[in-house]
């Protein structure tokens, strides 16, 4: 089954809508209240998301599932172009995206294709390029090693993972960049 697709930007304030089709997918579906709770927050997480992502992105929200396998995707066509992004960098005194740390900053700096390598995920991994997925799986692997190793900042990096909604609740997130579109998909499987 799909839901209704919920138009979303980054320019006005879509969580309502996004959070009301949860709720229906939930009642559909028949979800205890404790996995519609975390079908709700996995999709106040999105959007939240949603909101950090910097400049203008218009996009596409939507759930599906078959079975007990629950999806929550976000699409967006990013804004950001290299005259944009150089602005921007040039204004920041290291001449960097300082917001690029930690967990959910990792999956930002995914809707800025054209952004610097984040600190601890090794764009290599997976071939990342005009057209690549990135995993939270491979992310807690790669920040799980690095802890092992006692790289400097690893432990950090493990704690911010360890507090994150999404990385409790969701099994895995999948996001996939072909050129400007960036899809981002939360999947959860609700026994």
């Amino acid at each position: 089954m799909k839901s209704d697709v919920i138009a979303v930007s980054s320019a006005r304030d879509n969580t309502d809508a996004v959070m009301l089709q949860a709720e229906k997918v939930a009642a559909y579906q028949g979800l205890s209240s404790k996995n519609a709770l975390h079908l709700r927050l996995l999709a106040e997480e999105m959007m939240s998301m949603m909101r950090a992502i910097a400049g203008d992105v218009d996009g596409d929200f939507w759930i599906e599932n078959a079975g007990e396998q629950y999806e929550l995707h976000l699409r967006v066509v990013t804004a950001m172009d290299m005259f944009k992004r150089e602005r921007l960098l040039a204004a920041s005194t290291s001449g960097k995206n300082e917001a690029n740390r930690g967990f959910m900053g990792k999956i930002r700096a995914l809707f800025e294709p054209m952004e610097d390598v984040p600190i601890f995920f090794d764009m290599s991994m997976d071939g990342l390029g005009a057209d690549s997925t990135w995993t939270m799986h491979a992310y807690q692997e790669q920040i799980r090693n690095y802890v092992e190793e006692n790289r400097p900042g690893a432990a950090d990096a493990w704690d911010e993972l360890e507090k994150s909604v999404v990385a409790h609740l969701a099994d895995d997130v999948k996001v996939r960049i072909n050129g400007r579109e960036v899809e981002m998909v939360i999947y959860k499987k609700f026994a």
